[in-house]
């Protein structure tokens, strides 16, 4: 069995260059499943097979829940990352943190502006017996490092294409 390990401190490192680095890259498909409707009764697979989980809509939005939905992945992404990048800092700052937890509540509804669909996230950082002062700046620079805070903060690249069966990418 693999010894479980937290990443090294060196991801810390800045980075100068005009394009971004990729040092991961993930995709996840999903599918409709019995209903045709991705939401509804999907299955999300990634890439590599590690993660297979069953999306259903949920009660409040009229579904029949008993499966996750993409919210409750968006959460869970998030409040990992956010997660890691506060051990990494607190690492760094030899600042202990044992015991933290970060929680991330997402909120689907409705947007005021254009009527259409809006989330928002909500994130809170349990750092027991850390002192305020502290606790606090590790928060704020955290705030500042975890790129799903800077995603929901400045938006992120998102390119939408069309696959037609039988063109290549480059058509």
């Amino acid at each position: 069995m693999t010894t479980l390990r937290p990443p090294p401190l060196t991801l810390l490192d800045k980075y100068s260059g005009h394009e971004p680095q990729i040092l991961y890259s993930t995709t996840v498909t999903v599918t409709g499943g019995g209903t045709g409707h991705g939401r509804a009764s999907g299955i999300a697979r990634s890439d590599d097979g590690q993660l297979a989980v069953d999306l259903r809509m949920p009660k409040a939005l009229g579904g029949p829940g008993g499966g996750t939905n993409p919210e409750q992945l968006f959460a869970a992404g998030y409040a990992a990352c956010f997660h890691g990048a506060l051990s990494l800092l607190a690492a760094r700052s030899a600042v202990r943190i044992h015991n933290a937890s970060v929680d991330v509540t997402v909120d689907f509804g409705r947007d005021p502006i254009d009527g259409l669909f809006v989330l928002s996230a909500h994130t809170r950082v349990h750092l027991p017996g850390v002192d305020r002062a502290v606790a606090e700046e590790l928060v704020r620079k955290t705030e500042r490092f975890c790129p799903y805070t800077k995603m929901a903060r400045q938006g992120i690249v998102n390119v939408v294409a069309l696959v037609v069966a039988g063109e290549t990418s480059e058509s």
